[in-house]
Formats: structure tokens, C-alpha cells, sequence
């Protein structure tokens, strides 16, 4: 029997060390270079998880700066059997409100300057493609839907994210754009986390905060990272609700009742 050790990839300020029991920082390296920051190492209900920030622990790192490839090999030799991921991001839907969750289930790689493969060559007539159409973990995402029903949040089970390059935010053309494509919320990262979990083998599932309508809305504001912060800050305690009850949930492999 496997053993279970959960991965939390934290960003925008959902990488709370304090969520953990007993915590201990694990410096590590990887063929890839330093991971974004140490693993913390601890325990959530009697189940071993380690804690990476994404960004750096003080949000030091650009998005296209964050060292994906070390982030999801530092936690592959960690052990870890699962990951879940959270993330700010902007709504491209008039029914995903501020503060609403979403448990995704697509992407679309807007990214043009990234590692986005651990396979840069390949041995002799073995070429490696790996399989993208469910890039998101079906079991994972019925247990953070089952949680997001039992706690009563304001969610949708499902949505395609869109990932661009960043740090900038999007022209009002490319928002309006990826709407056009079927994007329902965009973000930085998300796409090239999930497309490296699953080239690593690692069950993956990302958990989406909205914090702002982006700018394809014409009669607001467009999205500033003053804003994100404030609806960050308002509903922070939502993600860690659902990230912290799914740990013992994914151990046991039991969907919540």
C-alpha cells in the first residue's frame, strides 16, 4: 500500500504554514535547480503534507521566474502521492462572482517562454507525449467539490482556466479574447503545474479563488492587485477550510458525506 503524502502548492498569500502540525523546514535540490522555497514538512490530521510556496515565501518570484520543473520534482522525490494546488484568480464569467471557488477541470497554455516539459530529449526511438485531455484528477476534484456542497461556498465544480505569461495582466482585447475561447477564469500558473504533475505521474487538482473580473467588463474598473488582495484577504479562510478537510479525506479515499 502506498503511503499518502500530500502536496500544497500555495500562491498569493494561500501558503499558510500554520495549517500544518509540527512544522520543520526540508531544504532541497533537484536536477532542475532550487525549488521557489524549502518544503515544509508537517501534518494535517495525522497525514504527512508538505507545504511549497510558489512564488517564494514572500512572494518574491514572477510567474514565468517560478521554477516549476524544481517545485514538482522537489515534491516527487519528496514522496508525495497527490497534490493540491490553489490560486488567485480573475473571473471571465459574469456568474463567477468575487470570492467564488472553482474546482477546475481544463486549461488552456497561453504561456509562450516556459519549461513546460521535465523531456527535453528522448532515448532512442522512445519519444514521450503525455496524455492532457483530463489534466485535473477526477477523485480529487469530487472530494473538493463534496467539501465546497458540505461547507456551503459559493463555488462551480467545474472551469476552464487560462493560463497566460504574466506579470502583466491581460489588454481588454486578449480578455475578451479568451472568453471568445471558452475560458472561464485566468490566472499564471496553473497550466504548467498541472501539465508537469502529469508528465511526474502525480494525481493533481487546483482549487481557483476569484478575485476580480479581469478587464473585459466595461462598466468597472479593470483588475488591480490592490483588489486581488482585498478579496484575497475576505476569503482566504475558504481555501484553507477545503484544503485542510480534503487532507484526511484523500488518505482514507473516501468522498465527503
Amino acid at each position: 500500500m502506498t503511503m499518502t503524502k500530500i502536496g500544497i502548492i500555495g500562491g498569493s498569500g494561500l501558503d499558510n504554514p500554520d495549517i500544518l502540525e509540527n512544522p520543520q523546514d526540508w531544504a532541497v535540490d533537484t536536477p532542475w535547480g532550487l525549488p521557489s522555497a524549502p518544503l515544509k514538512h508537517g501534518t494535517i490530521a495525522g497525514v504527512e503534507v508538505l507545504l511549497l510556496a510558489r512564488h517564494g515565501r514572500e512572494h518574491t518570484l514572477a510567474p514565468s521566474k517560478v521554477n516549476y520543473r524544481a517545485n514538482i520534482q522537489a515534491l516527487r522525490d519528496a514522496g508525495c502521492s497527490h497534490i493540491l494546488a490553489s490560486t488567485a484568480v480573475g473571473s471571465l464569467r459574469e456568474e463567477i462572482g468575487r470570492g467564488h471557488l472553482v474546482i477546475v477541470d481544463q486549461f488552456i497554455d497561453f504561456t509562450k517562454q516556459r519549461a513546460m516539459s521535465f523531456f527535453e530529449t528522448f532515448a532512442p526511438h522512445q519519444p514521450v507525449h503525455t496524455a492532457m485531455a483530463e489534466p485535473f484528477n477526477a477523485d480529487l476534484r469530487a472530494i473538493l467539490i463534496g467539501l465546497c456542497q458540505r461547507n456551503r461556498f459559493d463555488f462551480h465544480g467545474k472551469g476552464t482556466v487560462v493560463t497566460i505569461e504574466g506579470p502583466r495582466f491581460s489588454t481588454r482585447a486578449e480578455s475578451m479574447m479568451f472568453r471568445s475561447w471558452g475560458a472561464d477564469i485566468i490566472n499564471m500558473s496553473t497550466a504548467t503545474e498541472a501539465a508537469l504533475a502529469n508528465e511526474a505521474g502525480i494525481p493533481y487538482a487546483a482549487v481557483a479563488m476569484s478575485t476580480d473580473y479581469d478587464c473585459w467588463k466595461t462598466d468597472e474598473e479593470p483588475v488591480s492587485w490592490n483588489e486581488i488582495l482585498q478579496v484575497f484577504q475576505a476569503n482566504a479562510q475558504k481555501v484553507t477550510t477545503l484544503l485542510t478537510e480534503a487532507i484526511p479525506l484523500i488518505a482514507q479515499g473516501a468522498a465527503p458525506r
